[in-house]
């Protein structure tokens, strides 16, 4: 079954200006597709690394990408197809809660 990679963008704002009935909604959501076998985390601070010409490992504590909403989460998942997958993600608390969920296929060897 094919796998997807899905990154979740929110904030507090957009979170604390959701009706309750609806992030508890998907916070369920999330429950069923954790127990369902979905992979998925809250993201922590990022660290970026470089390795330029193997020459030596650099690391600088943040983002690499820059975005209007901090990065929430992410997860594993696996779907049928594409339409499938964003069904799966269309109800997580980051795309209840006024933020964006990005789906991106993964491409296994």
């Amino acid at each position: 079954m094919p796998k997807f990679v899905t990154i979740g963008y929110g904030d507090q704002a957009g979170y604390d200006r959701t009706p309750a009935a609806i992030r508890n909604a998907a916070h369920a959501h999330d429950a069923t597709l954790q127990k369902d076998g979905v992979l998925m985390g809250i993201a922590g601070q990022p660290v970026q690394v470089r390795n330029p010409e193997a020459a030596g490992v650099e690391t600088t504590h943040q983002a690499f990408m820059k975005s209007p909403l901090p990065v929430a989460g992410f997860a594993i998942i696996e779907a049928a197809n594409l339409a499938e997958a964003i069904d799966m993600v269309s109800r997580t608390p980051c795309a209840v809660a006024h933020g964006v969920v990005e789906v991106w296929p993964l491409q296994l060897p």
